[in-house]
């Protein structure tokens, strides 16, 4: 049996939630460009396209931070290292309101 393997699990499948969430809001914001038949700057998708990969890398990062921290023997210290979280979070609201504007733009 693996040592915390519910506490890995949950990690892992954070991860994927992650993962799901940044593919769900690039391709909708891509589609809605597809759809809509209009001259869209290709810099926007591009900008979503990336905005994406971030999200994926930085909730990789996450995921590692975490196995670090399940695996480690001592208790975490008072000041939990959450930045990944933070930007996550931070960034998912931005590409929330680029598609609200870029959907905006396009109607």
């Amino acid at each position: 049996m693996i040592p915390n393997f519910k506490d890995h699990a949950a990690n892992e499948r954070t991860f994927l939630a992650w993962l799901r969430t940044a593919i769900a809001m690039v391709g909708v914001a891509l589609t809605a460009a597809k759809l809509t038949g209009s001259n869209v700057p290709q810099w926007t998708n591009l900008a979503m396209i990336g905005a994406g990969g971030v999200v994926v890398a930085l909730a990789f990062i996450r995921m590692h931070l975490l196995r670090r921290r399940i695996d480690a023997e001592e208790e975490p210290d008072g000041l939990s290292r959450n930045w990944p979280d933070v930007v996550l979070v931070a960034l998912a609201i931005a590409m929330i309101v680029l598609t609200g504007i870029f959907v905006l733009h396009v109607l």
